[in-house]
């Protein structure tokens, strides 16, 4: 039976849940019923969101097992610190609702197995709401792979590469999570944005799976660096930026030079995977040195390679001159995946949906897991894929304390990754194009 509308909760009200909340009261068939965050100041902006678009009261929380305790959900957002993601939804899973999680790499393999088999044990279904996997030319990419474009896949790479360092170092006032991981853990931080598109196009989990993973970093200097050199303009921007901030207390102004000199993640983290497919797979993390972004992407096969940040690609036997790289912006129209040719008609017409956070990745991946909900059926990024991608944090931390020594990456699927069943169609299904659901 298909749910018509879903009373979801949400847990985590910072910057990313608000965004969130916002999105989905434009959603019809979304009823906000909870809300939940251990900052009064944010429950509150909350309950007033939801109050003056909906013109309803919504249950408020500090504590999410209170939340999860009042019953009455079909699901439940996750946005709350990276450390959190996977308790809060092997809790929420217990209780029998869907779940879907934000971003972020794990602290340990066993937190991730504990998600897997959290998910087997219920038969309720957990998904990484990984936005980067929704993306125009991800979507594209993925036809074209699929499609055999690119022939045998051989290397792929992708990073997340931009400058961070004012969020990093403004974490404690602004309450953001990623100054304790930049201050205490060296690893691959935030692996996922760049590593979803490229386990689905190697058919990581169905077909394939991770084999190895060696990380090394550099040193730690881009803080250090940048909070001396321009603390004082600095510490005369923090003053007035942090009046837009509540629940902010003078003693939590950090020591700058301290958080330089500490910081344990390396400026610049480099991660290689090996896959029992042969192909191999890099990855970057770069966040604390100046710099434009830039993702890195990659796909190189045996006929042909995309380069995603110079827009350029080469296909054999396709060229329009031979050794020359051509735009790819003729393959990204011939190949656009139908989904966002759907999306296009409405963001011509100027409807909320085709857009979202993100340039429009957002409300994508939120209506995918919307739908799995709906229709009680598994999402398209799921419990194994949630697990394999955030692992990747935790053993990426231990090869880099072993000096770039290689560590096995557990197989989350214990070997269903060899026969396991396709995906179940769907327009927002990210292995393949279902060309059905567009008909």
């Amino acid at each position: 039976m298909i749910k018509e509308k879903i009373k979801v909760g949400v847990i985590g009200l910072g910057q990313r849940g608000m965004g969130y909340t916002d999105m989905l009261l434009f959603l019809p068939d979304v009823e906000i019923k909870a809300v939940c965050d251990k900052y009064d100041d944010r429950v509150d902006n909350a309950v007033k969101l939801i109050k003056s678009k909906t013109g309803s009261d919504v249950k408020a929380y500090k504590d999410y097992k209170q939340l999860i305790a009042a019953g009455g959900l079909d699901a439940a957002f996750v946005f709350t610190s990276w450390e959190t993601h996977i308790k809060i939804a092997v809790d929420t899973m217990r209780a029998g609702i869907y779940t879907a999680i934000e971003v972020g790499g794990a602290s340990s393999t066993e937190e991730c197995w504990r998600l897997v088999r959290t998910s087997e044990d219920t038969g309720v279904h957990c998904m990484l709401l990984e936005n980067c996997n929704y993306g125009r030319d991800a979507m594209a990419a993925l036809r074209m792979v699929k499609e055999g474009l690119f022939g045998d896949l051989i290397y792929l790479t992708g990073a997340y590469q931009h400058d961070l360092r004012d969020e990093v170092g403004l974490g404690r006032e602004i309450r953001h999570y990623r100054y304790s991981h930049f201050m205490h853990r060296n690893a691959e931080l935030y692996p996922t944005h760049e590593i979803g598109p490229i386990a689905k196009y190697l058919n990581i989990n169905r077909g394939n799976r991770f084999l190895t993973l060696t990380s090394i970093s550099t040193k730690s200097q881009g803080l250090a660096e940048y909070f001396v050199q321009s603390r004082k303009a600095y510490n005369s921007w923090v003053s007035d930026e942090l009046k837009n901030y509540s629940g902010v207390h003078p003693e939590h102004q950090p020591d700058y030079d301290m958080i330089g000199k500490y910081a344990a993640c390396g400026d610049v983290v480099t991660t290689t995977i090996k896959c029992a497919g042969g192909e191999l797979v890099t990855i970057i993390h770069d966040c604390t040195l100046p710099r434009p972004r830039y993702n890195n992407k990659r796909i190189q096969g045996t006929k042909g390679i995309w380069m995603g940040d110079t827009e350029t690609i080469y296909i054999e036997g396709r060229e329009e001159q031979f050794d020359t790289w051509e735009s790819d912006k003729k393959y990204f129209d011939e190949y656009d995946h139908p989904l966002w040719k759907e999306r296009g008609k409405q963001a011509e017409d100027g409807e909320f949906g085709a857009f979202g956070g993100h340039g429009g990745t957002d409300i994508l991946v939120m209506e995918a897991f919307i739908e799995a909900v709906k229709h009680q059926k598994p999402p398209p990024i799921d419990a194994y894929d949630a697990a394999t991608w955030m692992a990747i944090t935790c053993l990426s931390e231990e090869s880099i304390a072993l000096g770039g020594a290689p560590v096995s990456f557990p197989d989350f699927t214990n070997g269903a990754w060899m026969n396991r069943e396709p995906c179940i169609p769907s327009k927002y299904a990210t292995d393949r194009v279902y060309w059905e659901c567009f008909e």
